[in-house]
């Protein structure tokens, strides 16, 4: 069996997987720093809860976006499993062609997120929509080109930030919304955070094909915590909560012989 372990800013998202299948998942906050031992002890406490025998995991494969969990999270393994995991980052084989000016900038999640939808829909036009921390997009072209992407404020970094920069804007439940016109402080909240995401994905969906693949139609893939949220929309092809974590295990299956 493989761990995966995709480190959020906000999220540890993990997932085992038994051959080709995944057959555990779980979530914990980042938010916090914690040692090597508090890691090792939660990774195979977590297991145990999902009926996963700890000594069973032979292979640990990790992405990071938060640099200072890092030496911990490798020290559990190592410790925990008499495992060297595999992170996901620049120099490994990923089999695509990154095209960012500098491929050093881009996040090892979004990596995960582009090599998976490349597994799933060779040879076509791709856009990855990611609605965590940040809402992320990325543009993978039929020859596995990361073209590159945008980055804008979450969805619930935007409602924080309105509730923190303003005198009288509550906090809110972040839930889809019918009615675009609210009738109350909470409504129009609630409805500029899920009708404003919804638009924006459509305005840039439309400016992505026009300018990186000359009109032709591409898929459309969301993934991310908060990606069910839409899921009655039609904007997508396929909604892939678990992209990052199937992404971190081709990532492995690519590198495991070096």
């Amino acid at each position: 069996m493989v761990l995966c372990i995709d480190v959020g800013n906000t999220q540890i998202h993990g997932g085992v997987f038994d051959g080709e299948v995944l057959a555990a998942q779980f979530r914990k906050t980042s938010r916090q720093q914690f040692s090597s031992d508090e890691a090792g002890v939660f990774l195979r406490s977590v297991l145990r809860e999902n009926k996963i025998d700890p000594d069973s995991i032979k292979d640990i494969s990790i992405c990071s976006v938060v640099p200072d969990l890092n030496h911990s999270l490798r020290s559990a393994c190592l410790k925990y499993f008499n495992i060297e995991p595999f992170f996901l980052k620049p120099g490994v084989k990923t089999g695509l062609k990154i095209k960012y000016r500098n491929p050093l900038e881009v996040g090892a999640d979004r990596i995960a997120n582009a090599i998976a939808a490349t597994h799933l829909y060779p040879n076509k036009n791709l856009i990855v929509v990611d609605f965590g921390t940040a809402t992320t997009f990325c543009v993978i072209s039929s020859a596995k080109e990361y073209l590159g992407g945008i980055i804008l404020p979450g969805i619930k970094i935007s409602m924080e930030a309105l509730e923190s920069h303003t005198a009288q804007l509550p906090i809110v439940e972040i839930k889809k919304v019918e009615e675009v016109v609210g009738k109350s402080t909470v409504e129009s909240i609630q409805s500029g955070l899920y009708h404003g995401q919804i638009g924006m994905v459509r305005e840039l969906k439309t400016k992505i094909t026009n300018e990186a693949f000359k009109d032709e139609e591409p898929i459309v893939l969301a993934t991310g915590g908060f990606s069910r949220l839409f899921e009655e929309e039609k904007l997508f092809k396929e909604i892939l909560p678990t992209l990052v974590l199937k992404g971190l295990f081709y990532a492995y299956k690519m590198n495991k012989k070096q």
